[in-house]
């Protein structure tokens, strides 16, 4: 009897050592599970912040299908371009060439680059190329002419995607442009799209767009 009085109370010892880290492993268990699901919200939340969502699903960052062109590095890539005031960041993107052209020929590149916190609509080439040649050669030599159309695709502040879903504002040239749309597809006066938007310059939003505007 003595014999099993002993055994029992031995077992009983080490039950009572081993219970408490039974229950603490169970307790940190229990933590770790429950702390999993907040660390996934996290990077859920953080996730969301850097995808272009956001704002009109854009975000922050540029957005449309000719974003894709852009070079990945250099001084004519997103980054590259967020570096230089608008003139000199455009002069860096080839889809751009014919407009620089055509602010260099107007004596405009000082005019933009000193600019503050201006919204630039940036035709690109094949933009330009709708335009018959012979109309675009006259255009290009009437340097009035040309000033008035050009200082017409730049807006006096920076435009965020939101306001452009259905959005009306007075340009340097003193007209008037307006802008519908949401998400990734903006128009501008009803006929040019937005083809890749919301690029950052040191000075600018710019937002690059498939056809030429005229001054109303």
């Amino acid at each position: 009897m003595n014999s099993m009085q002993i055994r029992r109370t031995a077992i009983a010892v080490a039950a009572a050592a081993v219970l408490p880290f039974s229950l603490s492993a169970c307790s940190d268990s229990g933590n770790d599970t429950k702390a999993a699901p907040t660390a996934a919200a996290g990077d859920e939340a953080k996730t969301g912040q850097s995808t272009p969502a956001g704002d009109s699903m854009t975000g922050d960052q540029p957005f449309g299908p000719a974003c894709a062109g852009v070079p990945k590095e250099g001084a004519g890539s997103f980054d590259g371009m967020a570096k230089d005031p608008v003139a000199t960041a455009a002069s860096n993107n080839p889809a751009l060439s014919t407009l620089v052209a055509a602010v260099k020929q107007a004596g405009l590149v000082d005019t933009l680059n000193n600019a503050k916190d201006i919204t630039v609509f940036a035709p690109t080439n094949d933009a330009f190329a709708k335009i018959p040649k012979a109309d675009l050669d006259k255009v290009l030599a009437d340097k009035e002419q040309l000033t008035k159309i050009l200082t017409y695709h730049v807006v006096g502040q920076r435009l965020a995607p939101r306001q452009l879903e259905n959005g009306s504002f007075e340009t340097l040239q003193k007209g008037m442009v307006t802008t519908k749309g949401s998400g990734e597809a903006y128009k501008v006066n009803g006929s040019a799209n937005v083809v890749c938007g919301n690029v950052k310059t040191a000075n600018a939003n710019v937002y690059i767009i498939d056809t030429v505007l005229m001054p109303k």
